[in-house]
């Protein structure tokens, strides 16, 4: 990192003030010596045996001017097992400090007792405690005017507030506990301001899930009911908003949260329960969630608004393991795509689309790649991953153009990490606002040349760590070094000639954040739910029911809120996965039992049904015999009918069949799409054939036969008779034969002289007469009226 050694290329003022800097600190020497010189064990013995703590709640102004009046306060704890008596708490200013690297050398030993101490203001100003007994916290509050506290240059003063005093064991004056931090001095306007750039991030977790309600509002459904606790006031998102209203402030913001919030507005989201259900959200967030978007849309009117891709996507995982997924940067795309749509949608404003920005602003050639493959040309990175090596004397501006069109925004590392770790309580607040602000102030005091700075927090700040940030924002835009400036505008600015521009290679990224990445696992896993989604929305009639909500699950698959938290993500994919199958397989076959074929031809049903609330079509029903030598369907091994179903209905498709021989077959059903992908699990069932075989057609043909030679024995018979009958007559009785039964010439009102004869020949010639030549054979056995058989019987 860059440091204040303002030796070569720097103006006249600007070494006069380094000249001033070296003077202040050699002075301090002599005071140094002194401290270091009184006996060493006690305050040791001290700081092991008597410890006490102290926290330094609040030091206003942060950053005093003159006429000021600076006021401490916070609380001293006795720590140890005696009492402390004649105890005080008094104030102390160090000496000034020249570099960035002195500020963080304070900072890491800031309640250190046998570090330097500076010199106590003393007098009227400080507290006393008769006695301070053991695990006792004592409140103290001191105000000393500015210029009391001795502060001459501008610059960054180390101030320490400490608690002297004795116990029975070491009864001599010692100090007891300190805590050290900074007093910012710059009491007029500086010769040149720094333009500050602050990000304020409005990211939160995954919340909805790819599940909507079949009704004409596709109720999305939440994974839980948290947004809605980061919406209420006092929230962390609640908090963001009113606190950044107020702010010049460059935000960046999740285009995922504002379509979640919106959607908990319209007061019809679900939450997911048990299995597949869902219980509704309770009515009273849907006036939290519009409130929230009424004060957001308010507080970005007129600021920069910079829109992240949809669910802020894990670039760094996408370039290390999911590049080699066919497919995956295109989720990047569609995700950059949607971005704008989404916050102008929501909140009335046109965004940029123009920044990438990864994890913690680390950076290598592959993840360059990535974040630029989507159409950003501006990539925010951090000082700590792209760092200087040309030994520059200050700290850059933040433009680097790192060739290929593409623009790499470098926050600086100290600034925007400074409000991270656990700012809940009120004295690790105060320290870190105060570090804030010096390390401000020292990079303005580093050169005249005014320089472009950007602030990149982590992405998700607690409520505690928004506040500090705010307090501390407040007083740099309120202060005399420097001036505010959009993210947009940093990005253009003037590069520093000097800077570094070279990416680090892949082995420089830090394997702690290696180690949080989405594995290609999951990649492939999200690019197998996109496979699955592309064969089920060409069989709808309304697409955007499925692909819009599927396709913002996918995008939320690849979130960064999803590192350190392994098992959640996983859990979310393979939830994502399994509702698009469940989705998928309402549109089925249904399952048939053993089917017999009587004939040589008949038509087999095949059922398919549409359990979704839309229409569905472009698909085709195949049916396939495993054995066309026996079965044909439609005349050939198989056959294919369109398939079109109404919402919530079944329909039969009918195939024609044809036998050649007896025995069993297997027929199997599929789905398939028009473009020919297999769609839903096939169905098999058996055709049992029973066509009629050549020993039933020898039987019938014996049959015919039969009847033939009877007739023809009757008719010789009755012949004989009537001859007989001629004979025993004499003439004339020709004419009588003639008008028997059996001779068409006869009169119709004759009946037969024997009526024995007629029963005789009737029942000689059977009881039904043979079927018209002019009738067809049938080609199946007559139906019968017995129950049918455990065998589905088709259509004939």
């Amino acid at each position: 990192m860059a440091e204040a050694a303002d030796f070569q290329g720097t103006s006249a003022s600007s070494a006069r003030r380094w000249l001033r800097r070296t003077g202040a600190l050699l002075a301090g020497v002599p005071l140094l010596a002194g401290l270091l010189q009184l006996p060493a064990a006690a305050p040791a013995q001290a700081a092991s045996a008597d410890p006490v703590s102290v926290s330094l709640d609040s030091l206003t102004p942060t950053a005093p001017t003159d006429g000021d009046t600076l006021t401490v306060s916070g609380t001293v704890t006795n720590n140890g097992k005696q009492t402390v008596t004649g105890a005080h708490v008094g104030l102390q200013v160090g000496p000034m400090l020249n570099t960035r690297s002195a500020i963080d050398t304070i900072a890491q030993r800031s309640d250190d007792l046998q570090s330097g101490m500076g010199t106590e203001v003393g007098g009227k100003y400080v507290e006393k405690f008769a006695a301070l007994s053991p695990g006792v916290a004592e409140h103290f509050s001191i105000s000393v005017p500015v210029d009391k506290l001795d502060l001459s240059d501008d610059g960054v003063y180390e101030f320490g507030v400490a608690l002297s005093g004795q116990t029975a064991a070491q009864p001599w004056d010692q100090v007891l506990g300190i805590q050290r931090t900074f007093l910012p001095w710059q009491p007029s306007g500086a010769d040149t301001k720094t333009k500050t750039t602050f990000l304020w991030p409005l990211i939160s977790t995954v919340h909805m899930t790819a599940k909507t309600g079949a009704g004409e509002l596709q109720t999305p459904v939440f994974l839980n009911d948290d947004l809605a606790k980061e919406l209420a006031p006092g929230g962390r998102l609640a908090q963001m908003v009113s606190l950044g209203k107020d702010l010049d402030v460059t935000w960046v913001i999740d285009p995922d949260l504002l379509a979640s919030v919106d959607a908990m507005a319209t007061g019809n989201y679900r939450l997911a329960g048990d299995g597949d259900t869902t219980t509704p959200g309770p009515k009273d967030h849907q006036a939290i969630a519009k409130q929230w978007l009424a004060s957001l849309q308010n507080a970005v009117t007129g600021k920069e608004v910079v829109a992240l891709p949809f669910a802020d996507p894990d670039l760094a995982s996408l370039a290390h393991n999911g590049t080699s997924v066919t497919g995956s940067l295109s989720h990047l795309k569609d995700a950059t795509d949607v971005a704008a749509i989404t916050v102008k949608t929501v909140l009335h404003v046109t965004p940029s689309t123009d920044f990438a920005w990864p994890v913690e602003g680390a950076v290598d050639p592959a993840i360059m790649k990535v974040a630029t493959s989507a159409g950003a040309d501006r990539v925010i990175a951090r000082s700590d991953s792209l760092q200087e090596t040309a030994g520059l004397p200050y700290t850059p501006s933040a433009a680097r153009p790192v060739g290929g069109g593409t623009t790499a925004v470098v926050s600086d590392a100290r600034l925007s990490t400074a409000f991270e770790g656990d700012l809940t309580k009120a004295g690790s607040a105060t320290l870190a606002v105060q570090q804030f602000l010096a390390q401000s102030l020292e990079v303005n005091a580093q050169t005249d040349k005014q320089r472009s700075i950007v602030v990149a927090p982590q992405r998700m700040p607690t409520g505690s760590q928004a506040q500090a940030m705010a307090a501390a924002l407040k007083t740099l835009q309120d202060g005399n070094w420097s001036q505010s400036q959009d993210l947009g505008a940093a990005a253009k600015d003037k590069p520093d000639p000097n800077a570094t521009t070279r990416i680090p290679s892949a082995s420089a990224y830090p394997s702690s954040l290696r180690a949080q990445e989405l594995p290609r696992a999951a990649f492939e896993q999200i690019e197998r739910t996109q496979d699955k989604l592309g064969s089920f929305q060409v069989i709808l009639s309304d697409q955007s029911r499925v692909v819009t909500p599927f396709g913002r699950a996918i995008n939320r698959e690849m979130s960064t809120s999803w590192r350190g938290r392994s098992a959640e993500a996983g859990s979310y994919r393979d939830g994502v996965e399994q509702w698009l199958d469940n989705l998928a397989k309402q549109v089925k076959l249904i399952d048939k039992s053993e089917t017999k074929l009587s004939g040589r031809s008949a038509t087999i049903p095949v059922t398919v049904q549409n359990n979704l609330v839309q229409p569905v079509g472009h698909l085709v029903l195949r049916l396939t015999s495993n054995m066309p030598t026996r079965l044909k369907i439609g005349g050939k091994a198989y056959a294919e009918q369109p398939v079109e179903i109404s919402g919530g209905h079944s329909q039969s498709v009918k195939f024609s069949t044809s036998a050649n021989a007896n025995g069993r077959v297997t027929v199997v059903a599929q789905l398939y799409t028009e473009d020919g992908q297999r769609y839903g699990d096939p169905v098999s069932f058996d055709v049992k054939v029973t066509e009629i075989t050549p020993t039933v057609m020898l039987v019938i043909g014996g049959g015919v036969l039969l009847l033939v030679l009877a007739g023809f024995r009757m008719y010789t018979q009755r012949k004989r008779a009537a001859a007989r009958q001629a004979e025993e007559d004499g003439p004339g009785t020709a004419e009588a034969a003639s008008d028997k039964p059996g001779n068409p010439d006869a009169p119709a009102d004759r009946l037969p002289e024997k009526p024995e004869e007629a029963e005789e020949s009737d029942s000689a010639s059977g009881a039904e007469a043979p079927e018209h030549p002019s009738d067809p054979v049938p080609d199946t056995s007559p139906e019968s009226t017995d129950p049918s058989g455990t065998g589905e019987r088709v259509d004939r």
